[in-house]
């Protein structure tokens, strides 16, 4: 299985936590590319009010969000999972080309195939201005959050 994604569904709780982890590790990294080959290359995405499907699709859409989210900064958290599905919750922070500071909250639903690609994401998601001083995630952004980084409940989010 030369594009498998492990770990692989079935998922346990401990294995779903880990593909959680992987997941905000892809994304804190920034690079469409990379994160692209985790999702089928017919993966159907809902992301706030958008609606598209593919990779070049999500390359595209990864590559405007971070062109306009600086200093973006992700921690995801288990919400439920099953056999081929996993529920989070989420928080990142970034600020826009201005310099104003914003925390976006949000959920996503989604849906593996047999070699843990994910081939469907749902993602509701709400940002919330914030000032400098609130920020909560401060780690070197040239790498994941540190495993010491509280995570969202650790936090009180």
């Amino acid at each position: 299985m030369p594009d498998a994604r492990p770990p692989l569904p079935p998922f346990t709780r401990l294995t779903a936590i880990e593909k959680v982890r992987a997941a905000e590790n892809g994304w804190n990294g920034r690079n469409p590319e990379r994160v692209a080959l985790a999702y089928t290359a017919d993966s159907r995405w809902r992301n706030r009010s958008e609606f598209f499907e593919g990779r070049p699709a999500i390359v595209a859409f990864l590559t405007a969000k971070w062109a306009r989210e600086h200093e973006y900064r992700l921690i995801k958290e288990i919400w439920a999972h099953g056999e081929d599905r996993i529920a989070v919750r989420f928080a990142y922070e970034f600020h826009d080309a201005g310099g104003a500071w914003f925390r976006a909250y949000g959920n996503e639903n989604w849906e593996f195939d047999a070699h843990g690609l994910m081939r469907v994401r749902h993602a509701s998601i709400n940002d919330r201005p914030i000032a400098e001083s609130e920020r909560l995630f401060r780690w070197d952004a040239s790498g994941p959050r540190p495993d010491d980084h509280p995570g969202l409940t650790e936090l009180g989010l």
